[in-house]
């Protein structure tokens, strides 16, 4: 079974943890909203304010949302920026909840959700050359094996002058873990748990942007010098710890291994941004 498979599988299963713990959005917050008392919601999409700002996204424009799960972040940036968006993912379960949550939201006429083959990243050929205003993604692209592949494809299809922008799973040496051993030793159970195919770092990401051919101008670890509790509500923690739905063990030791890497500082966020050259 390749990995794409897997991480397909892995959430048609994770679908129901998730949901269930985090409703519809499914990635990180802010930690300065997080500071300042918002619920994790709330600064989820103080985030997702940040992202369509960093993307320039007007009305009217067209963007991609790469790893769309179920949709809550998608819909809340089409809704934010009165742009268009279409949401991606190879798991068709999930592509479903997402247009159940745009026809209740209302948003359908704004955001549609599609499901792409395991391998289609590397090309999106569904996509022409120069169509798009923005690409963004939101902790999606650690799951792909090949992620160089995606951002030369993200190239293609944004116009001249079209922005990148995504928030992604790293990880970075931190405190006693220095070598590339002693981090992936502290951080190999989230790979096996999570479906990673590899965690990157900061620099790897620039790297592969910049290879692609884009202008990087940001790529920021959300957590510099500091381990990444973020979005890890004291209160919500038995909710996975004592995760009883599909899966279960599977998901409660998961989260254990996110948790030793999390408290061993290797594991964290970062936040990117990058031009097509004009």
């Amino acid at each position: 079974m390749s990995h794409e498979q897997l991480v397909r599988e892995f959430y048609d299963n994770a679908v129901h943890c998730y949901e269930s713990i985090m409703g519809h959005t499914w990635h990180h917050a802010d930690p300065a909203a997080e500071a300042r008392g918002l619920t994790g919601l709330a600064a989820a999409q103080e985030l997702e304010e940040q992202v369509v700002a960093l993307a320039g996204l007007k009305p009217g424009d067209y963007a991609l949302d790469f790893g769309s799960g179920v949709g809550g972040e998608t819909v809340y940036m089409a809704k934010v920026a009165s742009c268009n968006f279409v949401g991606l993912c190879n798991n068709e379960g999930l592509s479903a909840r997402a247009r159940a949550l745009a026809e209740k939201t209302g948003m359908s006429d704004k955001v549609n959700f599609f499901t792409i083959g395991d391998e289609d990243y590397k090309t999106l050929v569904a996509f022409p050359d120069a169509c798009l205003d923005a690409v963004i993604f939101y902790e999606s692209v650690c799951h792909l094996p090949d992620k160089a592949a995606f951002f030369r494809a993200a190239y293609r299809i944004l116009k001249p002058g079209g922005r990148i922008v995504g928030l992604d799973w790293l990880q970075r040496p931190f405190g006693e873990y220095q070598t590339e051993e002693q981090i992936l030793g502290a951080i190999s159970g989230v790979n096996e748990y999570y479906r990673i195919a590899w965690h990157g770092t900061v620099d790897k990401y620039r790297e592969m942007m910049t290879e692609a051919g884009f202008d990087v101008t940001l790529a920021r670890d959300l957590f510099e010098g500091v381990k990444c509790w973020g979005s890890t509500p004291d209160g919500e923690r038995p909710q996975w710890t004592n995760y009883e739905g599909p899966e279960g063990e599977f998901f409660r030791k998961g989260k254990v291994a996110l948790d030793a890497a999390r408290d061993a500082g290797v594991f964290t966020v970062g936040l990117f941004a990058a031009t097509k050259r004009a």
